[in-house]
């Protein structure tokens, strides 16, 4: 049965519009003052609610009335709320509706109408209602697949001896595609990897749900980074649609030896800036994974010195948008680290978020992931 709440200071209209409404089915409950008008609501288990804008501390205007909608909307905006108006008050209707009424009935009313009314009302407010929960589940479930995601990732990174290292992921929506991760094989070398996933959402979050167990399961202090790219590329040629690829950076950091040995499968270089200013970009390696069956990945070496400063990113960093869609860019971002290379690895990763979000006015485009790595 259709809850009803009859909002009306008259008790002869109060009365008329039980008696009407009763007699087609509805629950009513009549309230004649807005403060028994909200008490109620705040009970909740209404439909719809009938109400005039005219109440006994002001009888004309209908402000009392418009004030009473602000605050039902406040409260609950799927609550579909009809007003009743007179004649020659249909400006005051149209102002109501302004604010969130969804229809009105002139004073006097035709029975008809009135029910034809409440019965519309009735159903779009349970569908507003039905969907407005869908929603609420929906974003429950995208926050715990945000959760989970966020476990998937290193909460702190991994100290070495000889190094400082940072580490951020952020997502373009709830959940992305973008992945990393430290390994520390010993307290002098570990696996740098960084990832990213085509698409965004939830398909490419479960790609880098599989991604992370993948380099779990073949990193290690002896594989050799082009290895690890032959035996992923060869794994997401056999599991994912072509459209899903990868672009990943693999790297074994020595700090014993201060090597760092990497494999780059498509991904952004890798930028290595030397304390003389020197850019070094780290693009060996071979085309993105999950695309190509047989490939064979080269790696690259690089002798690490005191004051280099290696940064690893996503293209959501890099590709970021400005106003007039200019990107970012590799050039500037290498200026940026170029221009600040005495920064330790925090300082550093936080001026080039400030950059970036300054050029693309806070918003990101895509899922960005940076990690900075500053060495002694």
């Amino acid at each position: 049965m259709p809850r009803v709440l009859v909002a009306d200071d008259q008790p002869h209209i109060g009365q008329a519009l039980e008696l009407l409404l009763r007699a087609e089915g509805f629950h009513i409950e009549v309230a004649d003052a807005p403060e028994r008008v909200m008490r109620a609501i705040e009970k909740g288990g209404f439909d719809a609610i009938l109400m005039d804008l005219n109440y006994s501390r002001d009888t004309t205007s209908g402000e009392e009335g418009l004030e009473l909608i602000n605050r039902l909307q406040a409260l609950d905006n799927t609550l579909p709320i009809v007003v009743m108006t007179a004649w020659g008050s249909v400006p005051l209707a149209v102002e109501a509706m302004r604010r969130g009424a969804r229809d009105f009935v002139l004073k006097p009313w035709e029975n008809d109408q009135v029910l034809r009314t409440m019965r519309a009302q009735v159903e779009l407010g349970r569908a507003l209602r039905q969907d407005r929960h869908k929603q609420l589940q929906k974003d429950q479930e995208w926050e715990e697949a945000r959760r989970i995601q966020q476990r998937l990732l290193p909460e702190k990174l991994p100290e070495l001896r000889g190094c400082q290292m940072v580490a951020e992921w952020r997502p373009a929506l709830v959940v992305g595609g973008d992945y990393f991760d430290v390994l520390k094989f010993s307290d002098e070398s570990a696996g740098l990897c960084i990832a990213d996933v085509c698409g965004k959402g939830l398909p490419a979050a479960l790609l880098m749900a599989n991604l992370q167990a993948a380099v779990r399961a073949h990193a290690s202090e002896s594989a050799a980074p082009a290895q690890v790219c032959e035996q992923l590329n060869r794994m997401f040629c056999s599991v994912s649609a072509h459209e899903r690829f990868i672009t990943l950076f693999y790297g074994l950091l020595d700090m014993r030896h201060r090597t760092l040995v990497y494999c780059n499968a498509g991904h952004s270089p890798g930028l290595l800036v030397r304390r003389n200013n020197r850019l070094i970009r780290l693009g060996a390696g071979g085309p993105l994974l999950g695309e190509f069956e047989g490939l064979f990945y080269e790696q690259g070496q690089v002798q690490l010195e005191p004051g280099d400063r290696l940064v690893l990113f996503t293209d959501g960093v890099a590709e970021a948008p400005s106003q007039t869609q200019e990107e970012f860019g590799e050039k500037r971002l290498a200026h940026l680290i170029s221009e600040h290379r005495e920064l330790a690895a925090a300082p550093l990763q936080e001026k080039i978020w400030s950059e970036v979000l300054q050029f693309c006015d806070g918003e990101l485009q895509d899922d960005a992931t940076l990690i900075v790595i500053a060495l002694d």
